[in-house]
């Protein structure tokens, strides 16, 4: 109890640090807080697949550039208003994943990477290459949200929307659906044979998570300004990977914790452009070879360490 009691201030200190860091900070920071907002919830979706599912997709990123393209796409074609074009562009996100989830969740491992992979492959090169549709390599632009540059609005809204998304997934995580999602990746077979119907729910969470970088992506669009098919390159989703693999697979506060701290390292290293890619590589490999379970693996165990300590002074001074 008293644990729960200590993680509940603690996220109640860290959502008001976030609330009035805008205050204390440039607009430039607050650009960059809002792009890793983004990314936060990127790699908190796919952790729901990748992690709580076992079920590694190399299209994750893709969806959120669906749904960038998608809502941009109806406002300058179609003179579509916001409030109809990004919850179209959710919902095509959604139908898309369902789609893609029948034809290739029935593998997995090896197989279900290198389709996904080829999938998101496909959808980049059409964006990259239909110039009159899409803008091609020049890219699209997107009408802003709150039709201003001033970062302050996007931050907070962005902000708002990782809070909410992140409480979605552990609401569904905490749920049977999460229950069954974790049997399905612990041991496919004996989930089978209590009743699970591992395909429905595999697809299921490949639409959900699916839908929320749809969503990040359509509001992305229209928070950046340009649309580009360089939200598809390979590059992002590994570093979505590496955002979800330095903060910790298959917990909530890792891909926070990884996407974050990666992010703002990254940028106080931009001008060392060459520094800063071997600085990230050589994390990952200290990470993966010391901490399989990422950052928040080494906040356990200086909490066990702290929690030792603790009895150690207690059983001394009981012997006093």
């Amino acid at each position: 109890m008293k644990l729960l009691n200590l993680k509940i201030l603690g996220l109640i200190i860290v959502i008001a640090v976030a609330l009035v860091l805008p205050l204390a900070i440039s607009d430039y920071w607050q650009y960059v807080l809002t792009v890793a907002f983004f990314y936060t919830i990127m790699a908190a979706s796919w952790n729901l697949l990748g992690g709580y599912t076992g079920q590694f997709s190399l299209a994750h990123h893709t969806f959120g550039m669906i749904g960038a393209y998608t809502s941009s796409l109806l406002m300058a074609k179609a003179g579509a208003a916001f409030w109809i074009s990004i919850p179209a562009a959710i919902v095509f996100t959604m139908v898309l994943s369902l789609i893609l989830g029948i034809v290739c969740l029935r593998v997995h491992g090896l197989y279900l990477a290198l389709i996904t992979w080829a999938f998101a492959e496909v959808i980049r090169n059409y964006f990259r290459l239909h110039y009159a549709f899409t803008g091609g390599d020049r890219g699209l632009d997107a009408p802003l949200l709150f039709g201003t540059l001033q970062p302050t609005p996007y931050y907070y809204f962005f902000l708002g929307l990782t809070v909410l998304s992140i409480a979605l997934i552990a609401v569904l995580m905490h749920s049977r659906i999460g229950y069954y999602l974790r049997s399905i990746r612990d041991d496919a077979i004996a989930a089978r044979s209590m009743g699970v119907n591992i395909v429905r729910y595999k697809v299921l969470a490949f639409i959900v998570a699916s839908g929320i970088a749809g969503m990040a992506g359509a509001f992305y669009g229209h928070t950046i300004g340009l649309i580009s098919p360089v939200l598809g390159d390979f590059n992002e989703m590994a570093m979505i990977i590496i955002f979800v693999v330095i903060g910790g697979m298959r917990t909530l506060a890792g891909p926070v914790i990884g996407a974050l701290s990666v992010r703002i390292t990254m940028e106080f290293l931009r001008e060392q452009s060459e520094i800063r890619i071997i600085i990230l590589s050589a994390l990952v490999i200290i990470i993966m070879r010391f901490f399989n379970g990422g950052l928040m693996e080494l906040v356990r165990r200086i909490r066990k360490w702290i929690g030792k300590e603790q009895e150690s002074v207690s059983a001394y001074q009981q012997q006093g």
